[in-house]
């Protein structure tokens, strides 16, 4: 007999036999019907478990993570409101399950089977996953199972105060709203988890609201590693700017007494707070786990016998709110309820194509009231002497900060997070004045964590706001692109497109900075973001595309909800020659608000029919020196500006350079994994023959007089240039 089967009989048994755990007297102030209600959720969530069990053994299921032994956390439901959103830790279907019962209209059993099914008829995820989650209950539904989903939680709860101040055009988030998130005692280690319990208590620290409730969930063990008895309090009690909370989670009228102490405060104050609630695991991790090749029989059989529903009938039974018979009634009539929805539920529709399964992927458009953007008078003032110098060919740096000027006067709800783009103006000075501007809490200075920069814009995301992220350097990203991989990017396809969390995400990346900074401020590819489904890729190389395109992708964010990355080179932020010094080729004038380069559009210079160079940043730079040379050599060349890296503009390029003898791919990046790659792929798949790539090495960029020796160089594109002229005759 397998352990659920065990756990089963050991409750019908016990509570027949009266044999029921020893406890506290019954502390509470919810009515007795009440408690009948939290006691259901909790069963209910027990016999789903079973029922998922079962599924799994006949085909018909596919995921048997379960939430035995975490009942408790129905009684945290009850303690909080629907409006509060709440982001859930994997074993929390009692929690979903009884704030059903807050919210008119559910069929939670119903819905919750479509998923174990992988039913496109799934109201969460249409079939993509089971997940928890529901649009109907206010939680966002994730797979995150280290915990990742808290940075983003962290987020939606400094949104708050936020849009108190500034009221978002698609705020979904009450004024009153707290935010709840969950987790497992082993995933509270998690660096990503310690990260946003650190933000969100450096954020309390300084007083700014942060109506963020933590609930810990601690059965002791993350898979087969036991947590240290006591750690979790003790790491958690005395962290400054957060107050603990703990309880009994096999108690349901301790658990909610203490859930609603902890929510009263958070909501009070505005500050965070960390509750600590005490569980048993039930049947090993997931239905392919045989706990008992890691853990002793006798620890097995010790949280069997503190079964949560167990003690939950004996509060019952001592609230006079039922009787012994009545509790057996519930759970086996519960029982009989899943296996009649069940036998349904199997038979609904799933998914069966490719196409199917990636409708979701981008998330649906959405209606924006219209905006003529500032008046003249606005900008005047905000401007200031900067209107003067919009009339003179400027470089891509300052253009780029007009650009965020007009963008956040536009739209209210734009605001810009990251390390020093507020006091400081950005590394590069990108960010020069806006905190003057518009204030410190829509230019926001954050601590020094990339996960917590970009889960701060998904969570804003999430209550109306538009974040623009600035990611230092791109190197920098790889301690956090999870946050993008995991989280931002995955939201609308787990949700069927019910949640989004648009954004633009501005990098600053690639190479070519003379004198500065080697691997870490220089590094050169793209590929950790390529490869992210549905992700937008911007990438420009002047600085009168870098404005068209962000407006574009300021665009694609608040009216389709995107997530977009916006990738600046940082060795063309300053740069004003293009041929010679002080010819000033390389800056333009501030182009008119309204002007906007659109998904997908190139740009291209010259008419050559012999070659076409594809590049973009710093490649198509170089690429139009080479240009130059070449020319002077008789070929006749145009270079094209991809300016978009993903999606890539294949109709574009293939219009581009169909009546070119020869195409050249310059890509800055490294050749494995780079742009050029796919660009290979694309003029090969297209029937080109006379093509070639010439890439970075793949090496690190060397800091000092080296900086350019695994680059691509003009010198190095001409020859490629002629290589592929001469192999081409």
């Amino acid at each position: 007999m397998d352990r659920a089967a065990i756990v089963h009989q050991n409750f019908l048994d016990r509570v027949q036999g009266g044999d029921l755990p020893k406890g506290t007297a019954v502390q509470t102030d919810l009515p007795t019907a009440k408690l009948v209600e939290i006691f259901r959720s909790q069963v209910l969530s027990r016999q789903l478990d079973r029922t998922s069990r079962a599924m799994q053994k006949a085909g018909q299921g596919f995921y048997t993570i379960g939430s035995s032994g975490h009942e408790g956390m129905a009684a945290v439901a009850e303690a909080l409101r629907p409006t509060d959103m709440a982001f859930l830790h994997y074993r929390d279907a009692a929690f979903q399950i009884q704030r059903s019962q807050q919210v008119p209209g559910q069929n939670i059993a119903w819905d919750m089977l479509l998923s174990f099914a992988a039913s496109s008829d799934d109201p969460t995820s249409g079939g993509r996953h089971k997940v928890l989650g529901s649009k109907a209950l206010n939680i966002p539904p994730q797979t995150s199972t280290i915990a990742s989903h808290l940075p983003k939680a962290v987020g939606a709860a400094y949104s708050l105060g936020l849009a108190r101040r500034h009221t978002p055009e698609h705020r979904c988030l009450p004024k009153d709203a707290i935010i709840m998130a969950s987790f497992g005692d082993a995933s509270a280690n998690h660096s990503t988890a310690q990260g946003a319990f650190n933000t969100a208590c450096w954020t309390s620290f300084q007083s700014v609201p942060m109506p963020m409730l933590f609930v810990c969930e601690d059965n002791g063990i993350g898979i087969s590693t036991p947590t240290p008895d006591g750690w979790i309090a003790a790491s958690f009690a005395a962290r400054p700017g957060m107050k603990y909370f703990s309880c009994n989670g096999l108690d349901l009228c301790e658990s909610h007494r203490v859930a609603s102490e902890a929510a009263a405060y958070v909501r009070k104050h505005r500050k965070p707070a960390f509750l600590h609630i005490s569980t048993v695991r039930l049947y090993g991790h997931a239905g392919s786990d045989v706990e008992a090749t890691y853990r002793a029989t006798k620890a097995i059989v010790a949280d069997e016998a503190n079964d949560p529903l167990l003690h939950s009938v004996r509060l019952l039974i001592e609230a006079g709110a039922l009787s012994a018979a009545q509790a057996i009634e519930i759970y086996n009539e519960t029982g009989e309820r899943c296996t009649r929805v069940v036998a349904q539920a199997v038979k609904r529709p799933h998914l069966k194509t490719g196409v199917d399964v990636a409708a979701s992927l981008i998330p649906p458009k959405r209606n924006c009231a219209p905006t003529n953007g500032p008046s003249a008078a606005v900008r005047k003032a905000v401007f200031g002497s900067d209107m003067r110098a919009m009339k003179e060919p400027q470089p891509m740096l300052r253009l780029l900060n007009w650009a965020l000027t007009d963008l956040m006067l536009e739209h209210g709800e734009i605001a810009i997070m990251g390390e020093d783009v507020g006091r400081k103006g950005g590394v590069y000075g990108v960010t020069q004045k806006l905190k003057k501007r518009f204030g410190a809490d829509r230019v926001i200075d954050t601590l020094l964590d990339e996960q917590s920069i970009l889960g701060l814009a998904i969570g804003m995301a999430h209550n109306g706001f538009i974040p623009m992220p600035e990611i230092q350097f791109l190197a920098y990203l790889h301690n956090a692109e999870d946050q993008i991989r995991g989280e931002a990017a995955t939201l609308s396809f787990f949700s069927n497109g019910q949640y989004t969390n648009p954004m633009v995400l501005r990098i600053a990346g690639l190479g070519y900075q003379r004198g500065f900074g080697g691997h870490f401020h220089n590094d050169n590819s793209l590929a950790v973001l390529r490869d992210i489904p549905g992700v937008i890729i911007a990438c420009p190389s002047n600085g009168a595309d870098a404005a068209c395109m962000l407006r574009e992708c300021v665009r694609l964010a608040r009216e389709e909800q995107r997530v977009v990355v916006f990738v600046e080179p940082i060795a063309l932020y300053p740069m004003r020659d293009l041929h010679t010094a002080g010819d000033g080729g390389w800056m333009q004038t501030y182009p008119s608000p309204d002007k906007r380069i659109g998904l997908g559009q190139v740009g291209v210079s010259g008419r050559g029919t012999d070659l076409a160079i594809v590049s973009y940043a710093n490649g198509y730079y170089l690429s139009l020196q080479a240009a130059r040379v070449l020319k002077a050599k008789g070929v006749k060349v145009r270079v094209i500006d991809m300016r978009w890296i993903a999606p890539l503009p294949v109709e574009e390029l293939l219009k581009q350079t169909k009546t070119c003898g020869a195409v050249l791919i310059v890509d800055e990046c490294r050749e494995t994994g780079s742009q050029s790659e796919g660009l290979m792929a694309l003029f090969t798949e297209n029937n080109r023959e006379n093509i070639a790539r010439y890439t970075a090495e793949d090496c690190f960029i060397a800091t000092g007089p080296a900086y350019g020796a695994t680059l691509p160089s003009v010198d190095g594109i001409t020859k490629a240039a002629l290589d592929v002229l001469e192999g081409g005759k």
